[in-house]
Order: structure tokens, then sequence, then C-alpha cells
């Protein structure tokens, strides 16, 4: 029988995710209560414990793309619910002694590979989860999943929707594009409306002119979710110590990087400190050059409402790039099209649009292609892009996984959730959609494996940006982008323009890194100690890591999402940009169109997904262990 892609419906929205998410939950516990029953020491065991993890993925991944996407409050609420739901079901059974004691059972004589990886895999899951340990231990770890499920929840959903509105003068439009003032047409009383939204804010505080404007905009955007979110996030990390320590382990940090690339807390303590020193010559450097810049206009301090304004104005002077002269080359279709066109080639695929009503399933802004390989004509999986901005849709950029392929069982889904403007983008923006895109593929071309447990981005959590790091490359190759980046006569951006653009990319690396290394550091530090005044330690950490200084009376840590989500490992960003460098060095810079090299990428790095740790899949593309030597050059170059 052929696989084929989900089928969403016309207008009942509740009833069908009712059906999806209720639905697989229903058929996880089936599958739970024939595994219970089956014979001790039977392979079945594992079939079944395979067919639960499917369900279960299926009933959440649903859920959290509907949460995050779909228009209608009714369908977010229940959409919430059923990920309550999931997740609590997923902690009731890596505490079920009886699901252990089966898979426990199994023994690994006689099994695959791939078996063998699946069942030590999962026994090790139930152990971290606290299944051997006594009755009183395991009702309290229920417990605190429970609590850590609706407070995570509850920090995203205030950062979803703690949409601000800041109102400035008209005339702080000046040195903004024209088709930006055009959209911000002022009141009655002359002033504008800056939301928080990205295409809004973004653009606001790297071109307008007003220090003020810039200032009052940053402002409220580096307060998003606060003072919502201060008690929520000190319930949240005081839960994850509690949640760690009982099952043994020193703190939150140590419990999460055990099954990382990283493997302890110190470890990335020690990376943190490695990156930061690493990076303070450039990072230094550049700083002064901004600074330099600012005092020219009466700014002493290069802060958070400047930094990005100062930068665009030394890489226009100082390079000769000028993002008003860039942008005019990236409008969105054609970047879009651009995109699939680019790495269809690369990586042998097709992308071919789905026709039908099912092509907007949620929103008319989202367009669905079901992806091939262009060689067989094989089918790979769908994909669904949803780019641009709207009212309760997730604000950042993210890839979503739909339905993780199983093979002979299930396609892969996968969903692209960012925005962009719907006309000229920012070149920023083209790289950040093709790192997306990297998930994206990554996700679909991983996911042809028999256990969904190591199905597509299934690797070590500190590498999964690599792949989506190492695609952005070709957003910055004069020969890829002139295939789709076009003005509006038709005209290629030059490769001479190409070329100050890399230079003046080049700026700013140090004092960047510096920034993420704060990032980083907050999410480590966070986790570890548990700040009683987290606005405080947020300043100490702004003085050791970033070269950037705070607003006062800003409280980025109440709107920084990872916290929910990458919990102390924000790290993974520059860990996978190590790697990612490293993978890079095999490509031919003056040739990345070839597929040779890319075939083979496909094929040893992203096409395995989880089935091998991640330092061997790269191992197997490079022919040696991965090393920090192409980004130290990158770096100090």
């Amino acid at each position: 029988m052929a696989v084929t892609p989900l089928e969403f419906p016309a207008d009942d929205w509740l009833t069908w995710l009712e059906e999806r998410g209720t639905g697989q939950l229903r058929a996880a516990r089936d599958s739970v209560a024939e595994l219970i029953r089956s014979e001790p020491g039977n392979p079945r065991i594992l079939r079944l414990w395979n067919d639960v993890a499917i369900a279960l993925g299926n009933a959440g991944g649903v859920a959290g793309l509907m949460s995050s996407v779909h228009p209608d409050a009714a369908v977010i609420e229940r959409a919430e619910e059923i990920e309550v739901e999931v997740r609590r079901y997923s902690t009731d059974l890596h505490l079920d002694t009886d699901v252990f004691r089966a898979l426990n059972s199994v023994s690994p004589d006689g099994l695959d590979e791939p078996a063998r990886r699946m069942l030590a895999r999962s026994l090790r899951d139930f152990r971290r989860s606290g299944v051997d340990r006594g009755d009183d231990i395991r009702e309290q770890v229920r417990q605190l999943e429970a609590r850590l499920t609706d407070l995570s929840q509850a920090f995203s959903r205030n950062i979803r929707d703690g949409r601000v509105e800041t109102r400035v003068p008209a005339s702080a439009l000046a040195g903004l594009p024209d088709d930006y003032v055009e959209t911000h047409q002022p009141d009655a009383d002359g002033q504008v409306v800056i939301s928080t939204d990205y295409p809004d804010v973004m653009p606001f505080l790297t071109f307008s002119t007003d220090a003020a404007a810039r200032r009052s905009v940053a402002t409220t955007f580096f307060s998003i979710a606060f003072p919502d979110n201060d008690a929520v996030l000190a319930e949240l990390l005081q839960a994850r110590h509690e949640l760690a320590t009982l099952l043994g382990y020193p703190n939150w940090p140590d419990y999460d990087a055990e099954v990382k690339m990283i493997g302890s807390g110190d470890a990335i303590a020690a990376f943190i400190e490695a990156i930061s020193a690493a990076a303070a010559s450039a990072g230094y450097r550049e700083i002064g050059i901004l600074q330099e810049r600012a005092a020219a206009e009466g700014d002493p301090v290069i802060d958070g409402s400047n930094w990005r304004h100062f930068c665009e104005l030394v890489k226009r002077e100082q390079y000769g790039v000028d993002a008003h002269e860039v942008r005019r080359y990236f409008e969105f279709s054609k970047v879009h099209d651009g995109l699939l066109r680019i790495t269809g080639q690369l990586f042998g695929l097709r992308f071919v649009q789905v026709p039908d009503a099912s092509a907007h399933p949620w929103h008319a802004d989202v367009s669905s292609y079901d992806v091939s390989f262009a060689d067989s004509g094989q089918p790979i999986g769908r994909i669904y892009l949803d780019l641009h901005p709207r009212d309760r849709k997730y604000n950042h950029a993210a890839q979503f996984d739909l339905v993780s392929g199983v093979r002979d069982r299930q396609l892969p889904e996968g969903v692209l959730v960012c925005n962009f403007p719907r006309g000229l983008m920012e070149h920023h923006d083209v790289v950040t959609l093709f790192h997306e895109f990297g998930h994206l593929i990554h996700h679909l071309l991983g996911g042809a494996q028999a256990w969904v447990r190591f199905s597509g981005v299934a690797t070590e959590w500190d590498f999964v940006e690599a792949p989506s790091q190492l695609l952005e490359e070709w957003a910055w190759d004069a020969d890829v982008l002139r295939l789709f980046a076009t003005d509006a006569d038709g005209v290629p951006i030059p490769v001479e323009l190409v070329d100050r653009m890399k230079a003046a990319e080049e700026f700013g690396k140090g004092f960047l890194a510096r920034t993420q290394m704060f990032y980083a550091a907050l999410a480590y530090r966070f986790h570890l100690e548990r700040p009683a005044d987290p606005t405080a330690r947020m300043l100490q950490l702004y003085d050791e890591y970033s070269l950037v200084r705070p607003l006062p009376d800003t409280h980025f840590y109440a709107g920084f999402g990872h916290l929910a989500g990458y919990t102390s490992a924000y790290y993974t960003y520059m860990w996978s940009l190590v790697i990612a460098k490293d993978l890079f060095s095999v490509f031919d810079p003056d040739d990345l169109l070839a597929s040779d090299v890319a075939i083979r990428y496909r094929d040893t790095v992203l096409a395995p997904g989880g089935s091998k740790d991640a330092a061997d899949l790269v191992a197997d593309f490079l022919g040696r262990p991965y090393n920090t030597e192409a980004f130290k050059a990158w770096l100090n170059r």
C-alpha cells in the first residue's frame, strides 16, 4: 500500500485535531497494553515500543504545530491541552515498571545494530526518568514533569502573546526603506506604531536615524513577557533542579548534558570560556570601531538599541555595503523559488507544489510541496512553508516536525514557520531562511528509518544546528545568489556587491560570538544558580561576556524563548558552528553548486538521521574526527 501524506480538514479543525491527537494517544495506549501482555524476551516487544513512539510523536507533532500556527483560538487551546496530555502520558510511560520490565527482558543478542541501539537508548531513557527508583521517587518525578510541562507552556505562551507596540513620531522612519514607510502610516497625532514582530523591529533598529525612537522601541522589545515570565521562570528553573537532583544528578545542566555530545555541565562552562577568549581580540577591535562611529553622532555607548544601526553604517561606509541597495535584489517570491531550486540541485531533490486546497491547510499563506528524489522519483515526504507573520502565530523562526518518517509506514512531513516580510527581504532574512530550511531537509532526508527514534533530526541535540549552519554558506555565494537574486528589472546581483557583502559580514563576528556566549552563559548559569534576582544576574553576565551593553530597565531573559526549549544548552549554536565550519572545509568554495560532495554529505550525514552518534556521522563524511581548526581560522581571519 502506498504511503501518503496527512489529509487536513476543510473546516472542522477541532474534530480533526481530536481524531489525530487523541486518536493517536489511544493508539499508543493500545500498543502499550499489548506490549505488557507479550511474552518476556520476545523481540516483538521492541516493535510494539516503536509503535508507541510513532503514535506519541504523531499526537505531539500535530498538537505542537497547531498550538503555534493555527489562527483559531479554540484550536490553539485544544492543541495545548493535547500537548499536555502527550507529555504527561510519556512521563507515565517512562515511569511504568511493567513497560520497563518488558523492554529490559529483550536480549540484544540476535538483534541487528539499529535494533540494539534502539533498545539501549530506550532503556537509558527509562533509567534517566527514574523508573528503577522507589514508588515515592517515581511519583515525585511524575509531579515534577507535569509541572515542567505546564511551566514551559506558560513561559512560551507569555512570549507568543506578549506582542507589544511602541508609538514613535513618523519622523523616526527617516532612513527606513520606502516599502517599510508605506506600511507604517501615521495616525492623527503624527505617530506610527512599531510592534515587537521581527519584520517590524529589526529594520527599525537597523535603519532609523532617530536614536531616541530606537531606544524606545528596543526597550520595549527587550522586555517582552516581563514581568509575567519572572515567576514562571523561577518555578521552571527550580523544578528542573529538583528533578535532576531527585534522579541523582548534582544539577540540571549535568543531567541535560549527559545525553549530548558535550557530556557534562562543566564542559559547557569550559566551552563558553574558550569561545569567549578566542573571540575577545576581534570582538574588542570591532566594538572599538563601532564606538568611534557612534561617538561621531553623540552616542557614547554601544548598546542594544544602536549596535545594529552603527554596524550597518560601518558596513556602508567602510565596506561599501548599503542594505537598501542589497535588499532590492531579494524579493520574497524569488528567494523562495530560488531556495527550492538550489537545494533541489544540490541534494538531488524535486519539489512539486501540492495543487489542491490541502496546499494551504491552516492558513492561506501556507504553501505545500511534495518532495522526491530527482533521479528515481521515489517519494521522500512533504513540506509546508508558513513564512509570514500574523496574530497569534509563533513569532520566531523554527522547523516543526508534523510527522516523523518511518520506512514503509509514514512519510516525513515538516513545517517551516517563519516571519518574513512579503516584499523585499534583508539579506540576513535570506540567511535565516536557508538556515531553517537546513533543518527541514534534515528532517525529510533522515526520515526513512525503521525505528522512529532515529528519524530525521534525531542526533544529539548539540549537533542539530550544524547542518543548518552549513547551508547558510550557500546564501553567501555569488554564483548561488545570482540564480535568484535579481532586481525589479531582472538584473542579477553583481558579483562585486556580493564580495563586499562577504567582507562586511566578516565585521562583527567577534563581538557577535561574544553575544552568543552571553546567551549561552545566561542559559547555563540561570539553570545552575537559579538566581533570586534574574535581572541583576543577567547584568553581571552582560559585563562578563557581552561587548554590547544592555539597556536600562530591560529584561531580556523574560522573552528568551530558548530557555523553555534548549534549557541550559544554548551553547549548542556555537558548538554546532564549530562542526559546521569543519564540514564546509570539504566543499569547493569555487563551485558550491557541484553536487558530488553534496550528495555524499546527504547520504553520510543527513540520511542516517540519528542511527549513529553525531561524531561518527561527521567522521564518516570527513574521513577523520572533527576538529576546531576551520572554526579558528574563520574566526581569526
